[in-house]
């Protein structure tokens, strides 16, 4: 009895943590990172970047902001100076009443070569404000998903793949998803 009882204690830690792993079938495990840092009272900065062993082709990451009881803005992103400042698409959103930001990127759309190459680096900054400028001490930041069905997420770039399709089937699009390891560095 005592085994069974430990069995499924076990499984009931263990199965949800295994569906949430990082996937990533072209190398080691890609990371995302989130430096963040306060720049004065009203206004933070969060600089993204990534590590990756894979071309990649496009890029999901929509971030929960918080600052307590103070309402914040994702007010601009700066991809000037960034590993994707070549990208064909740069979409930046953000959304005061649930307190997130959706940064969608795309490396080519149309007939260029463009990727992110592998390697790693900053690949944008966000700037964060408070409304009425009230002044805030702390940010938190996590992943989040914003509608309609936007997660954390990379594609990899056809070019790791045998025999690369010219257009990939709905069927066959999680071949070509990385889900990234994400983290937040605060500042010391």
């Amino acid at each position: 009895m005592r085994f069974l009882i430990k069995s499924v204690i076990l499984t009931m830690f263990f199965v949800p943590v295994a569906a949430l792993a990082q996937t990533d079938k072209y190398g080691k495990a890609d990371t995302i990172y989130a430096d963040v840092e306060k720049l004065n009272e009203t206004t933070w900065k969060i600089s993204i970047s990534m590590v990756n062993d894979e071309y990649v082709a496009g890029i999901s990451i929509p971030l929960k902001l918080s600052a307590g009881t103070v309402r914040i803005v994702g007010d601009s992103a700066i991809f000037r100076g960034g590993r994707v400042e070549h990208f064909a698409f740069k979409a930046f959103r953000a959304d005061t009443a649930i307190q997130c930001v959706t940064t969608g990127l795309l490396a080519n759309m149309g007939p260029t070569n463009h990727t992110l190459s592998p390697g790693s680096g900053r690949l944008y900054t966000i700037y964060i404000s408070s409304f009425d400028k009230k002044p805030f001490e702390k940010l938190k930041v996590d992943t989040a998903t914003t509608q309609p069905n936007n997660s954390l997420m990379a594609i990899a770039d056809y070019i790791q793949r045998n025999n690369p399709p010219d257009t990939l089937p709905l069927n066959r699009r999680k071949e070509a998803e990385i889900i990234p390891v994400f983290v937040v560095r605060e500042p010391k």
